[in-house]
């Protein structure tokens, strides 16, 4: 694999322009595993050269040769699944079973889908003697996540890329191994020099230097909400174009039509869903709201759930739970568990410190909270971690107007008998993406949040759109 101490600029992996490195610590053992260069803004300055020069050709190119590099890149990837699933376990704390599936699987899944999308969109279309054409926007700046590092780059970078944008990625330097494969298999297929550049670097620095870069025509930026406001704050420098995927406290709301068993299915299925990837899920439905007169059933059947999870070594192919990724995450979760108990909260199962027989890695004990008021912390802020809060709401409306009392609305979830029952709650929702009844999974749907989760969506034809100008070319009459 390629050496971890350079970066990729105009098809050419070259050494940084300082010597600071940035350690890549394993979650497992908490001893570092590599080190990779901490990028400054001269090492972002060529980057994006090489993005600026490489976009004429690039963007003036057929789309059917844009779509059919990115099959390659996801031929590419695949070949590389047990490498990268293992990587990013140790980086991530995923389960290395879940991580081939959702970590390596999806992203491969959604490069063949952009490539479908970007060589069936129409960039030209006409209205009467106007001609509307969709252009790409130009030079984007790539700034991506830990927690699900090759995944939310892909979301980016493939859709960007088959628009005739060309990319600058600048991954989480918690988790950047994936960016490194990333750009090893763009530069096996040939992909031209300059298309893709990749840099790393902390945010304060490489990051805003990107932001704030004024050949970057626009930036996708998926992490904190506190993040994303500054990066609004140094784009709007330079007018440029933002998208943000931001935080999420996703509501799960369970209604009263529900029999015992689909009840108490519901119930399981949602704490589980809530603990994917220990937590660390920006979409994942941290509150689940059950009707008042079955608060005693949830909380026996989230405890007895719990009490089933397998917590350990990622690399345990039965493990459910493996640690956070970092040390700074595992005590930020901690911290919140002690404020759930400070403020009131029934602990149901869980509790402060680690599991039971782990002394090593960054863990925590999967927790569940019952009777959480919705002024609580636990209750408002995005935690980013195995810790679920049950809430009790006295019907349709109440539940709906607990669901949307707080600053996000990325994701959430209704479940009812009456499907269309539920469908009306989901459309009251202030939230992105909402599931009915588990919904079905859709590559194409638009993801993204209201309020302070974000603007902008990705996935589809709306995820393509995010990256294009539209013109208006008017021709004359007759």
């Amino acid at each position: 694999m390629t050496t971890y101490g350079r970066f990729y600029i105009d098809g050419s992996w070259v050494p940084p322009t300082s010597d600071h490195t940035l350690d890549v610590v394993d979650s497992i053992t908490e001893q570092v595993m590599y080190s990779v260069p901490a990028g400054m803004a001269t090492d972002v300055d060529a980057a994006v050269s090489a993005a600026r020069g490489a976009l004429p050709g690039w963007s003036a190119s057929p789309v059917e040769i844009r779509a059919d590099y990115l099959r390659k890149i996801a031929d590419g990837i695949a070949k590389r699944t047990e490498a990268i699933a293992a990587a990013i376990a140790r980086e991530t704390g995923m389960s290395v079973t879940a991580a081939r599936m959702i970590q390596v699987g999806l992203p491969i899944h959604n490069l063949g889908t952009a490539a479908a999308v970007g060589g069936s969109y129409a960039f030209e279309s006409r209205r009467g003697t106007t001609v509307i054409r969709r252009e790409p926007i130009g030079v984007v700046g790539c700034i991506t996540p830990w927690n699900y590092p090759l995944h939310q780059a892909v979301a980016k970078i493939a859709y960007a890329t088959v628009a005739g944008c060309t990319v600058v990625l600048k991954p989480s330097e918690v988790a950047p191994s994936a960016a490194f494969v990333l750009a090893e298999v763009a530069d096996e297929v040939g992909l031209p020099a300059g298309v893709f550049n990749m840099v790393t670097g902390v945010g304060a620095v490489a990051g805003e230097a990107l932001v704030g870069h004024p050949d970057v025509d626009m930036v996708s930026f998926t992490g904190s909400t506190a993040a994303g406001k500054q990066i609004t704050r140094v784009a709007a420098g330079t007018v440029k174009r933002v998208t943000l995927e931001l935080g999420g406290k996703s509501a799960n709301i369970l209604l009263d039509d529900l029999d015992d068993d689909a009840f108490a299915a519901a119930v399981s299925g949602g704490v589980q869903g809530s603990y994917l990837n220990s937590g660390q899920t920006c979409a994942a439905q941290t509150r689940l709201l059950v009707p008042r007169a079955r608060l005693g059933l949830a909380e026996q059947v989230a405890a007895a759930t719990v009490a089933q999870l397998k917590v350990g070594d990622p690399f345990d192919e039965d493990t459910q739970l493996g640690p956070l990724a970092s040390a700074s995450q595992r005590d930020r979760v901690q911290d919140y568990i002690n404020s759930g108990i400070a403020d009131g909260a029934t602990l149901v199962a869980g509790g402060p410190g680690a599991p039971t027989g782990i002394d090593k890695g960054f863990y925590v004990r999967p927790t569940v909270f019952s009777d959480v008021q919705p002024g609580m912390s636990i209750a408002q802020e995005e935690i980013f971690g195995p810790v679920l809060s049950i809430m009790p709401h006295d019907g349709d409306d109440h539940a709906v107007e607990i669901a949307n009392a707080v600053a996000y609305g990325l994701a959430g979830g209704v479940w009812a008998t009456d499907t269309d029952r539920a469908a009306a709650v989901a459309r009251r929702l202030q939230a992105g993406q909402v599931l009915v009844n588990g919904g079905s999974y859709d590559p194409e749907a638009p993801f993204g949040g209201y309020k302070q989760s974000g603007n902008g969506r990705e996935f589809g034809p709306f995820g393509l759109e995010e990256f294009l100008e539209v013109k208006s070319i008017l021709l004359p009459a007759g």
